[in-house]
């Protein structure tokens, strides 16, 4: 696996694979790679000729109070899992490469940023939204796969880059978890035995009051009811519990279309995002 850390190294292999007429992919992630991460790169290995991987604590997506600084990096033991997945070249560069002295730019994506995530992490879709543009203009590949686990920013992505007519497929692949569960995060290393043990029933009341509605359940008893079972379960503070449509992410009061159940919340200073679809 070739390892690259400015734009013109990236440029010129991807460059070379062009002109063989290989197709590419790229899976932007911030390391401390797990196996959802791999999972992405498995994605890509089936759909297109060559992968990339890029490596990027990105600062524009951290409030001053978050974890920027503690932030789990671990380039090496991530160099390893990317060459044993078959990985064929890592980008990682560091902030002065990705943003120039002084840069002014960011990029807003209007709707779908004003509910969930949003509302307790303000600028975080900026962020986000910023520095993947900059990762699709950079390696302009044919793919970019994301986790699902992260839904509402997988809309996000695929929001801005048909606005802006960007030549890419974004594809969305299945959230990972852990044998009880729990969605797998770099931030899990956070939890606590304590809090570990309490995590993974969010994926449970989840999937109970996900099967409730579907089955005919009040929405809003279940949701009421859900948030108590978080509570009582030991979950310091929710952020959202909600029922939102699958595309716009607007609140649903009925299932007449295509719905998702998600939720954020806090164990200790870790805090838990996961979602299910509700047939």
């Amino acid at each position: 696996m070739d390892i690259v850390r400015t734009v013109v190294e990236l440029r010129s292999h991807v460059s070379a694979w062009r002109k063989d007429g290989l197709t590419i992919s790229l899976v932007p992630t911030m390391g401390s790679l797990h196996a959802g991460h791999l999972s992405l790169m498995k994605v890509g290995k089936e759909k297109s000729d060559k992968v990339i991987a890029s490596i990027f604590v990105n600062p524009l997506q951290f409030a001053p109070d978050e974890d920027f600084e503690t932030y789990p990096r671990e380039e090496n033991c991530d160099i390893l899992k990317l060459v044993e997945e078959g990985v064929d070249l890592l980008f990682a560069p560091n902030v002065n490469e990705m943003y120039r002295q002084n840069s002014k730019t960011t990029i807003n994506v209007g709707g779908l940023t004003d509910c969930l995530c949003a509302l307790s992490r303000p600028g975080f879709f900026d962020g986000v939204a910023t520095v993947v543009t900059k990762l699709l203009l950079q390696a302009l590949p044919d793919i970019a796969i994301f986790g699902e686990k992260d839904y509402q920013q997988l809309l996000v992505i695929k929001r801005f880059t048909t606005d802006l007519d960007i030549p890419v497929e974004i594809v969305g692949a299945p959230t990972i978890r852990e044998k009880d569960g729990l969605a797998l995060s770099s931030r899990n290393i956070y939890l606590d035995p304590k809090s570990r043990s309490i995590a993974p029933s969010m994926f449970s009341i989840l999937s109970q009051h996900a099967s409730n509605i579907s089955n005919g359940s009040d929405i809003k008893k279940s949701l009421k009811l859900a948030r108590q079972n978080m509570h009582d379960l030991g979950f310091d503070k929710i952020d959202y519990l909600d029922l939102r449509n699958s595309q716009t992410l607007e609140t649903c009061s009925d299932l007449k279309r295509p719905s998702r159940l998600f939720a954020a919340a806090w164990l200790g200073s870790t805090r838990l995002i996961d979602n299910l679809t509700v047939t």
